[in-house]
């Protein structure tokens, strides 16, 4: 068996050291290799890890842009979430499409939005620098335990829980946190 095995890598290792030899071996050595093990590595980040989602729609402009890539990190533990980030989601209402929302709403909260789009959080008023206003009626949200609230920045086109039957989104539901857009290149980076 051992003779056997000799023989068969015996072309492998009783090649004359020429030059290209030596070229070839280099460039396996300091290219292949290391894009291969590259590619694996984002291969399995991508499967266990992080997502890539595409924005369709112009409901979170400015902050996201239609047809901006995004990574989103799927081990991203939902008790760690804060008001002002922006999650990936399905809902059970839009036949478990992928939304891309700002979590404005954690458990247990009342969220009242008035007339004019300003949002009161159990009665404090919540700074919103990132969202465009828009006036629409007052309503009032008791979200229930274990689920959260959702809306799109671009409030005037956005249809987000201020308009679905079932505005709560279950916390086993979330999918993960926005954390970086990868595309387009001019806008590259951190996605806040």
């Amino acid at each position: 068996m051992k003779n056997f095995f000799s023989e068969l890598v015996k072309p492998f290792t009783d090649v004359p050291d020429s030059g290209k030899w030596q070229k070839l071996r280099f460039f396996l050595k300091e290219w292949v290799f290391p894009v291969a093990i590259a590619l694996i590595i984002v291969l399995f980040l991508n499967k266990f890890v992080f997502i890539l989602v595409t924005v369709p729609t112009g409901s979170m402009e400015d902050t996201i842009i239609p047809g901006d890539r995004l990574y989103v990190n799927e081990l991203f533990d939902i008790n760690d979430a804060e008001r002002g980030d922006i999650l990936v989601f399905k809902s059970d209402e839009l036949e478990d499409k992928r939304l891309v929302k700002r979590l404005i709403g954690l458990p247990g909260e009342t969220i009242e939005i008035e007339k004019d789009g300003s949002i009161y959080i159990d009665g404090e008023k919540l700074q919103e620098p990132y969202a465009a206003s828009s006036r629409g009626e007052d309503k009032v949200f008791a979200i229930p335990e274990n689920s959260y609230f959702f809306l799109g920045d671009n409030r005037p086109i956005s249809y987000d829980a201020r308009y679905w039957n079932e505005p709560y989104i279950s916390e086993d539901k979330v999918i993960g946190k926005v954390e970086f857009r990868f595309f387009p290149l001019n806008r590259i980076g951190e996605v806040k």
